[in-house]
């Protein structure tokens, strides 16, 4: 078992993400974390790999790039990179403390189903470590206020340590979509859910053949009150609990009734 609790002062991280290695928000987290921590290292998917939720390579091989110090990148997903930074790139003085993203866009909802962002912190607490992941909520993608995110997530880590990790527990937090000023709070909230589902935008190439593109999913005017939905369509920064034992309990005893 590993160590369910730490010091920031005195840590050791491991930075992930979803959005590729040289995305602009892993650099932010990166930079914003140093100033915090005693050692910091990043393992990254070498590309973009958003929505790749927690997909692991097995048909073919992976390699682990170093791009500078404690700086490394993985021809696979997030979930590839996480385990070969556990098991290969700090094998021999493990983290005390995974952190995925900051991911450029929200991973709230339905989102964390499908989320390589979210599925970084789930393969850090898989294998043992307290593991946090962070979004920033955007609605246009090239002109992402970095800058919230960037003030926020030092106090919102730091209250963290206050946490004793409980055994696969992961964190997600999500950054509202406002400059930091405007930042309404902290809230600690539960997965949302959307009535509507995905966007299919079909299409014809030069060739005649349709073709469809998932867009992006549908937001309503309104959500439930607790949730993190909710929080961030109202300026607050929120912060959920994962649990990735996905059992339905109030379903066991009806269906030992029937299979008894």
């Amino acid at each position: 078992m590993k160590r369910r609790n730490f010091r920031w002062s005195e840590a050791r991280v491991l930075i992930s993400n979803d959005d590729g290695v040289h995305a602009p928000g892993l650099k932010m987290l990166e930079k914003a974390v140093r100033r915090m921590a005693k050692e910091v290292w990043v393992v990254a998917p070498e590309t973009e790999q958003s929505a790749a939720s927690h997909a692991l390579t097995l048909r073919q091989p992976l390699r682990v790039r170093k791009l500078s110090n404690r700086r490394y990148a993985v021809n696979g997903t997030p979930t590839d990179a996480v385990l070969l930074g556990l098991e290969e790139v700090m094998k021999d003085r493990q983290p005390d403390v995974v952190l995925s993203g900051v991911n450029r866009g929200a991973n709230v909802g339905e989102d964390i189903t499908y989320s390589g962002t979210i599925a970084a912190a789930m393969e850090g607490s898989l294998l043992g470590f307290p593991s946090i992941a962070l979004s920033q909520a955007t609605d246009d993608r090239t002109r992402v206020k970095w800058g919230t995110a960037e003030h926020w997530l030092p106090k919102v880590l730091e209250d963290l340590v206050a946490m004793t990790f409980p055994i696969h527990v992961l964190i997600n937090i999500n950054f509202p979509d406002v400059p930091h000023r405007a930042v309404t709070g902290v809230e600690v909230t539960r997965q949302g859910r959307r009535e509507v589902g995905r966007n299919l935008w079909e299409g014809t190439d030069p060739r005649g053949d349709s073709y469809f593109w998932v867009g992006p999913q549908l937001e309503q005017d309104k959500y439930l009150k607790g949730t993190d939905l909710e929080a961030i369509g109202r300026a607050a920064i929120s912060v959920t609990p994962l649990h990735l034992d996905l059992t339905h309990r109030p379903s066991l005893k009806m269906l030992k009734e029937i299979f008894r």
